[in-house]
């Protein structure tokens, strides 16, 4: 019995017995390897940044700047910069700019230009009262709806309808102009290059060389001939505040009251702006915070592989060692 499991015990043993290999990292191992190492990490932060950076730049080239309908080039000369203090994101309209820029417009340009994309209710609460925008309403007339003989009544003006044009069609507008139809001011400030630059110069240009019969010279209109002539002098408009009207701060409300009238939801969009702005960053900042929390343990964490440990036999001789590797088999009794 003993003589017949002698020979398979050697053999086990013999397989068991460690053999001596040289280990060299795999391809994807050293991969892995190079590609963790800080420099790579760095270099692969790095230039994520730079692709971001580039792209949000890009963007901003192509549709982040403010667009007008015209181009300088077909502007004329380039209208000198002011700085106007509503267009700061942390400003807002002047409202008594507004109101008397409101009277500018009543008392002078009026007569010839529209602004149907305004509702009288539009006013209330920022530069007038209820009980005048009534009365002012009132003093046009609209059309009513037919009534039983088809015949189309006149009523007062509401709140809820727009101020009327000077003029019944634009045939009526160009036969009273000499042939030039005055534009609506609803959206002017918006739909030329400057913007109020563009309109306060065109409103303050001095007068310089002739041009054509009928025409007005004017260096910030394309061709420097306009059918308009100069509307604005000292004193042409009485101030119900005192202020005193000069031709440059008749000018400068008009088109603070025309800015007004193309982006009349302005000063709350700023103030969404910054509720928006304060909101994100606190959430940003909890956001990292509960990140740090979360991930803390698990980033910092250490995982350390320990394979159970063998006793070392003391050989003092093969015989020996077999011997014990019998007895931990259990073969041998």
């Amino acid at each position: 019995m003993l003589g017949r499991s002698l020979p398979r015990v050697a053999a086990r043993a013999f397989a068991r017995q460690p053999v001596g290999k040289s280990t060299r990292a795999s391809s994807t191992a050293a991969g892995v390897d190079a590609a963790s190492s800080p420099f790579y990490l760095t270099l692969t932060a790095s230039l994520a940044t730079a692709a971001a950076a580039g792209s949000a730049a890009w963007y901003y080239h192509l549709y982040g700047q403010e667009a007008f309908a015209m181009t300088p080039a077909e502007e004329g000369l380039h209208a000198t910069h002011y700085p106007w203090v509503h267009q700061r994101f942390n400003k807002t309209f002047d409202h008594a700019a507004l109101r008397r820029g409101f009277q500018v417009y009543r008392e002078v340009c009026a007569s010839c230009h529209s602004l149907t994309r305004v509702p009288w209710r539009s006013f209330v609460g920022v530069m007038h009262t209820v009980d005048e925008m009534k009365t002012m309403a009132e003093e046009n007339e609209y059309d009513t709806e037919p009534n039983d003989q088809g015949e189309i009544e006149k009523r007062p003006g509401k709140l809820s309808d727009y101020i009327p044009a000077p003029y019944k069609n634009d045939e009526a507008a160009r036969a009273a102009n000499g042939g030039a139809l005055p534009p609506d001011l609803s959206l002017i400030i918006k739909g030329r290059h400057g913007g109020c630059d563009y309109v306060f110069n065109l409103l303050t240009a001095p007068a310089g060389a002739s041009v054509a019969e009928g025409m007005n010279f004017n260096p910030y209109f394309p061709g420097t001939g306009i059918a308009m002539g100069r509307v604005l002098f000292d004193g042409v408009v009485e101030y119900e505040d005192g202020t005193p009207a000069t031709t440059s701060q008749m000018a400068k409300d008009v088109v603070e009251f025309l800015n007004w009238a193309a982006e009349p939801e302005m000063d709350d969009r700023k103030k969404m702006g910054v509720k928006a702005i304060a909101l994100l960053s606190g959430l940003f900042a909890i956001s990292i915070w509960v990140k740090r929390y979360k991930w803390a343990p698990i980033k910092s964490r250490k995982i350390v592989y320990s394979p159970p440990s063998v006793p070392a036999a003391k050989c003092d001789g093969h015989e020996a060692c077999m011997s014990w590797k019998m007895e931990e088999a259990g073969e041998v009794t």
